[in-house]
């Protein structure tokens, strides 16, 4: 995520923020240039960006539950912006505590959108397009028997996330008893929605015998690849071609895994380069490929190589830091070769993907 700030007074802002404290100016995100801008609101109740009257804005309808501030355009149809019309299903908001769950959800899913739109990838909910689009369902399984507990997973663009997701005990204590080192909301959404963008960018395209070369061949049984994932672990060896346990499942988990592991690096690396960040570390000769000038937005990237060799000096800080606090690693894995490659096609087809978009729309 970029570094924004306020054009009207120059304040450094956060995604979230609705307000200036400098200037005191409401803000909303303007999806159609990913821009957080200062508005000026109309007698009608509508909203211009300061200094532009082109286009008349309302807030997205959640905005008045504070969980969105996205805008959307006042002369049209759509009472909720483009990432709140993804939602299907919402949680019971008569509820403090799904209430509390729901905001930490529409916090990384309008973060993961942006991530999206900046790719380039399309963005249709499936009340638009019930074949091909995609939705959300934030539900809860409180109060339900064992066998219909709520599943975390995907369904040809249905994501269901289990609101107990947004707990931070009972997210520790599940990514405990599944013995993983790094569980977040975010992180599940990335995960997910990379199910629903390979049937998007891989299935029946130029891609697919690519993708069976350097993850299998997705056709093998999904159910019985689970039955053996969760009765007899990963494999002797995964970390030597995956970038977690669960990726060794099945072609498709791999992809989702090393696709979350994708979108966590470029949009990390779009942090550090807001801020400019340099890695020059003080130790001796040996130390050289711990060097990094973040100087590239890691989205217009086209050599996923460049791109790594950032995260690399990039993530040693930050896990160095991390560690002087008393915290886990930041990023706590390791990217093998295989690994890599796999990043590599994905980092190839979002970015042609992308390439394409802007040509036939120039």
């Amino acid at each position: 995520m970029k570094v924004f700030n306020c054009t009207h007074c120059g304040q450094l802002l956060y995604f979230e923020n609705s307000h200036c404290e400098q200037c005191g100016y409401n803000l909303g995100f303007q999806s159609e240039f990913l821009q957080l801008l200062p508005l000026v609101e109309n007698e009608d109740g509508t909203m211009n960006i300061y200094m532009n009257d082109a286009t008349s804005y309302r807030y997205c309808a959640n905005h008045e539950y504070g969980i969105c501030n996205w805008l959307v355009d006042a002369s049209g149809n759509h009472s909720y912006c483009q990432a709140c019309q993804l939602n299907r299903t919402i949680p019971d908001l008569s509820k403090p505590e799904y209430f509390r769950r729901w905001k930490v959800i529409e916090n990384a899913k309008h973060r993961l959108i942006y991530s999206i739109l900046r790719l380039g990838l399309s963005v249709i909910p499936k009340h638009q397009e019930p074949g091909t689009g995609l939705s959300f369902d934030f539900v809860s399984d409180e109060g339900l028997d064992d066998e219909e507990k709520i599943l975390t997973g995907h369904d040809n663009g249905l994501i269901t996330l289990n609101i107990a997701e947004a707990d931070d005990i009972e997210r520790e204590m599940t990514r405990r008893a599944m013995d993983e080192v790094y569980r977040t909301v975010l992180g599940h959404f990335r995960h997910e929605v990379g199910h629903y963008y390979w049937n998007r960018l891989i299935d029946g395209t130029k891609y697919l015998d690519e993708f069976r070369k350097l993850f299998g061949d997705e056709r093998q049984d999904y159910g019985e690849a689970l039955k053996v994932h969760y009765n007899q672990g990963a494999p002797a060896g995964w970390n030597l071609e995956f970038i977690s346990s669960y990726a060794s499942t099945h072609p498709w988990e791999d992809w989702a895994e090393s696709w979350a592991h994708y979108l966590h690096i470029v949009d990390t690396l779009e942090t550090a380069f807001s801020f400019g960040l340099s890695i020059q570390p003080g130790l001796p000769k040996f130390s050289k490929n711990l060097v990094a000038n973040i100087t590239d937005d890691p989205y217009r990237l086209e050599d996923f190589d460049s791109m790594l060799n950032l995260w690399l000096p990039f993530t040693f800080a930050m896990n160095s830091v991390n560690r002087s606090m008393g915290q886990p690693d930041l990023y706590p894995f390791v990217i093998r070769p295989k690994v890599i490659n796999k990043m590599r096609f994905i980092h190839n087809v979002c970015y042609q993907g992308n390439r394409q978009a802007v040509d036939e729309t120039a």
